[in-house]
């Protein structure tokens, strides 16, 4: 067998951060990548994520899968039911101290996925359109595509004298570990 023939190691290795955080009394949280396929309440979604506890007390009937992670779990009050491909997991981490592991996003999904979801009895919600603000131009398209922002190569050649100096990049803290940010 060959690495192209094996399977995925993301399920694998979620599910040993999982059990990693249960065994010493940590929060687990996954952060995940939505798109039509990811079965969340869409009202919690900001720039196209969500970040979940998975812990014991915040969820029922919760199964790490190869190909998903389903749960139930409650929003405000109101009982949902949830599914995350897990190609659409970028990471999973404890909310006490940030440890964990992120992933890079997987391909985008492939048609082969969505007889799946409803094979598996879930209907995918369709996301409203992504904001053109945010995006940015992406080249080609499949597999190979590749995001690219378009930088003059000289910047102050090509700049206006009308137009408003850029900011400075903001500067990471000094002597400071780096941590997830948990997203609300």
């Amino acid at each position: 067998m060959n690495a192209l023939d094996s399977t995925s190691t993301r399920p694998y290795l979620i599910r040993a951060l999982y059990d990693w955080c249960t065994d010493n009394g940590l929060t687990p949280y996954v952060a995940v990548a939505v798109d039509e396929t990811v079965q969340v309440p869409r009202e919690y979604v900001k720039n196209n994520e969500i970040v979940l506890n998975i812990s014991f007390d915040a969820t029922s009937s919760l199964k790490l899968g190869n190909d998903f992670i389903e749960f139930k779990a409650r929003f405000a009050g109101s009982a949902r039911e949830i599914m995350v491909p897990i190609a659409r997991v970028i990471a999973i981490y404890a909310r006490e101290n940030g440890q964990g592991m992120a992933f890079p996003l997987a391909t985008p999904t492939s048609p082969i996925a969505q007889p799946r979801l409803e094979a598996a009895g879930h209907s995918p919600q369709v996301l409203p359109p992504p904001d053109p603000v945010a995006a940015e131009p992406a080249v080609g398209s499949g597999p190979e595509a590749k995001i690219v922002q378009l930088v003059p190569a000289n910047p102050t050649a090509s700049a206006r004298e009308d137009d408003p100096a850029p900011p400075d990049p903001p500067k990471p803290p000094q002597g400071k570990r780096p941590s997830l940010k948990r997203v609300k």
